[in-house]
Formats: structure tokens, C-alpha cells, sequence
């Protein structure tokens, strides 16, 4: 069941961007991928480049190297990627090379970022498409908080001040990038917020560590996808901390506000590097998330890849993410109350009362909401109201997936959460 250019993730009817994106890539198709250099998925270009970018050749601790190495075979072997996909990955993976080493630069120059203490982060995480997503930006609405907004995360270095936190001219720049999104993935605006000065995922973080989902969104990179599972995520948690003291040196907050449904994938390493985390987890009708999560995997896959098969992909999602609900039981069994660490979100509540929820939130991590903040929060709701920018339509039946079929999958965790059914 593949699709090229006249069925797309929300119903047989073209928007203007699909349509441009359409001729783009069929324009494309007469480029040869492996014709240009400056496209190249070679590790040693790749660094090469990175380091004349950066005029720097230390790119910190080498175990890197494997993950880089199984991630670019994948994408040559596995991603079928279109001209569009190859520019876009050579292009992400060149700037989070020159990230690391000027990361890097900056540690060796200012030895003090390495004392940096994260106190009791606060991570959110769940399956996908459960309201993760607003509840981190509402949350990050908290004056006092630090939450890694997505300039910052794109364009570290140099560590952002206080002082011109607000107005920091790498903000201007992420913008203008970011805008390239509504070309090359048509409807992604209607699927998630995504804004320079809006908080962005962990996996944007991880990725410095290679070793991280954000690639696996992104491309069918199903080698890579298998060598990542088996992996211990130690060492992304461990750049994902590094990243933070980073960012928190000069723009110091009481707290972290930090999110990613793959939290779930590697709770063990996250509670080990960060063993005073609070964790929220959000939860939704997995028969809602499935079929939402398969649509918005589309949305980021279609520019970048030539065939999209979407049964596969329904197939994939709905495995992946049975996987996640698992864990999220077991750490929930094990040790997700020690200390009131765990707080679970239902996705209904949210939408329903956000403020009320918040409240709650606040009062079981014994944290102060100040009218400041709340008033903070209140805006931003008024602000982003639900579907801001169109509706997402899609459904089970378009990825293949049966409805009884995944109720029964899923059955096991809509009952120990006590999930509501969603029409």
C-alpha cells in the first residue's frame, strides 16, 4: 500500500504545499542522490565538514562514533531516501556535529558548566499524541521553570545568557528555519507546536549523542531502530545532562521542564543519570494514539523518503508503542511511587480542566504556582486554543490496523490505568 503523490495523511484531497512539495520531489527524482558532495552520508565528509565549519577538532567522548556509523548505513540502506530527505539529513546530522564540538569548546573554556547541579527535573512522557505536548508548553509557562526552548536546543552555543534570554538573536535565525517545515512537511502545523521560543522534545537533545529517536521519526532507519533498542542509553542520557548544565549556566531556573514519549524506552538509564527526577506520565485511548501517531509519523516521513508504505507504518507504530505502554507499566510496578516521584495524567483531564490539572501537578511535587504563572498559563491557552491550525483527521483504517484487533492489544493497559474509551 504505498503512496506517492495523489494520497496523503489527511484524506485524498491536496493542499497547495503538498501539491508544491509533489513537483518538487518529482523534479528531484532526475538528481542523482549519490551526484553531489555536498549531500554526501559519508562519516568522514560529514566530519570533515564539521570541522572546517567550526574551525574546531574535538568532538569529546568517541562513542559516538558507532551510533553515527549505524545511523547514516541505515539511512543509505533502509530510508529510501528521496533527494529532499538526503539534503535534509546531511544537512541536521553536519549541524549536530558542529554542535558537539562547539559543546565542547565551551566546556573546555568555562570548566564551571560541569559543576552544574539539574535539581529534581521535571520529565513528562507516555505514548505519543496524549496531550504531551501541551502540558510541557503550558507547563513551561512557569516564570520561575527553565524549560530548553527549541533556538536553543537548534543553536546552543554560545550558553544563553539571562539578559538576553528574550530577545537572543539565534531566535530570529530558528524562526526563519523553522518555516522551511511548512514547505517540506505539509500539515505539520496542524499535527504539533513547534515555534522557536517554545520548549522542544529530549530527543532533539539526545541526538548530539546519536543515539536517539529522533532519527527513527524522522526516516525508516529499521537497522538502526534495531541496534538502538538493544543499546544502553546511558550515554545519551549522559550528554542529555551535559546539554543541560549547558544551557542552565547563565540562564539558571528552580527547575527543569523536560519531555519525550521515548522517556519511556529507557527509564532505567534516565532514573540512574537523574535519580531525583519527578516523572509525569500522560495517557489517551491507545486506539486514538495509534491511529493519531501513524498520521503525524507520516506528516515527518513523506517529504523525505520516496515510498511510504502505510500499513508498515501502521505496523510499526502500533508494535513500538505496545512496547512503551509495557515499560511504562513496569516502572510504574517496580518503582514509579517511591517518593511520590510519579504522577499520571489522563488525557481527558486535560482537555477538559487544564488549570484544574496543573493544580493537582503542582500540589502532588509540593511546587509553588504563583498567580504570576498562572496567569502565564491562562494566556497561553487562550492563545493556542485545540486545533489552532486546522483539524487532524485521520484513522486506524488508513495504516491498516484493525480496531479489535489493537483493543485487545492494548487491553492490558487501558486497564491498569483505568483509561476512558474514546468514540
Amino acid at each position: 500500500m504505498d503512496i506517492n503523490s495523489n494520497q496523503h495523511c489527511c484524506g485524498n484531497t491536496t493542499t497547495p504545499h503538498e501539491r508544491l512539495l509533489d513537483a518538487i520531489k518529482s523534479i528531484c527524482r532526475f538528481i542523482p542522490s549519490n551526484g553531489f558532495s555536498w549531500v554526501s552520508l559519508d562519516e568522514m565528509t560529514l566530519l570533515n565538514k564539521a570541522y572546517k565549519q567550526t574551525r574546531l577538532e574535538d568532538l569529546g567522548c568517541e562513542s559516538f562514533h558507532e551510533a553515527l556509523g549505524v545511523l547514516l548505513k541505515s539511512l543509505e540502506s533502509d530510508a529510501r531516501l528521496s533527494f529532499i530527505g538526503r539534503v535534509c539529513a546531511h544537512s541536521d546530522i553536519l549541524r549536530t556535529l558542529c554542535n558537539r564540538l562547539r559543546l565542547q569548546e565551551d566546556r573546555r573554556r568555562h570548566p564551571q558548566i560541569a559543576d552544574q547541579i539539574i535539581d529534581r527535573p521535571l520529565f513528562i512522557m507516555g505514548l505519543p499524541r496524549t496531550g504531551s505536548t501541551l502540558l510541557h508548553a503550558l507547563l513551561a509557562q512557569d516564570v520561575s521553570c527553565r524549560a530548553p526552548q527549541t533556538w536553543e536546543v537548534m543553536h546552543p552555543s554560545p550558553p544563553p545568557e539571562r539578559f538576553s534570554y528574550y530577545h537572543d538573536q539565534r531566535i530570529p535565525i530558528t524562526a526563519r528555519e523553522l518555516k522551511w517545515s511548512g514547505i517540506i512537511m505539509p500539515g505539520f502545523a496542524r499535527v504539533h507546536l513547534l515555534d522557536a521560543r517554545l520548549p522542544q522534545e529530549c530527543i532533539a537533545i539526545t541526538a548530539h549523542s546519536f543515539i536517539s529517536y529522533l532519527f527513527e521519526s524522522m526516516y525508516f532507519v529499521h537497522s538502526y531502530r534495531a541496534w538502538h533498542d538493544g543499546q544502553d542509553k546511558r550515554p545519551a542520557y549522559e550528554c542529555h545532562k551535559q546539554f543541560l548544565q549547558h544551557l542552565q549556566w547563565r540562564a539558571p531556573g528552580t527547575h527543569w521542564v523536560l519531555k519525550a514519549p521515548s522517556h519511556l524506552f529507557a527509564l532505567k538509564e534516565l532514573v540512574q543519570i537523574y535519580p531525583d527526577a519527578r516523572i509525569i506520565m500522560t495517557h489517551r485511548d491507545p486506539l486514538k494514539v495509534l491511529a493519531s501517531c501513524a498520521s503525524f509519523t507520516e506528516v515527518l516521513r513523506r517529504s523525505f523518503t520516496d515510498c511510504l508504505d502505510r500499513e508498515k507504518l501502521g505496523i510499526e507504530i502500533s508494535r513500538h508503542w505496545e512496547r512503551g505502554a509495557r515499560l511504562s507499566i513496569e516502572f510504574c510496578k517496580s518503582n514509579g511511587n517511591s517518593q511520590g516521584r510519579l504522577f499520571n495524567v489522563m488525557y481527558a483531564d486535560l482537555v477538559r480542566e487544564p488549570m484544574a490539572l496543573v493544580r493537582q501537578i503542582y500540589g502532588h511535587f509540593d511546587m509553588e504556582l504563583t498567580s504570576e504563572t498562572e496567569m502565564a498559563m491562562k494566556r497561553f491557552l487562550a492563545e493556542n486554543p485545540q486545533n489552532k491550525h486546522g483539524v487532524h483527521r485521520y484513522s486506524l483504517e488508513e495504516f491498516g490496523l484493525d480496531r479489535d484487533a489493537e483493543r485487545r492489544r492494548f487491553e492490558f493497559y487501558m486497564n491498569f490505568f483505568g483509561i476512558e474509551l474514546e468514540s
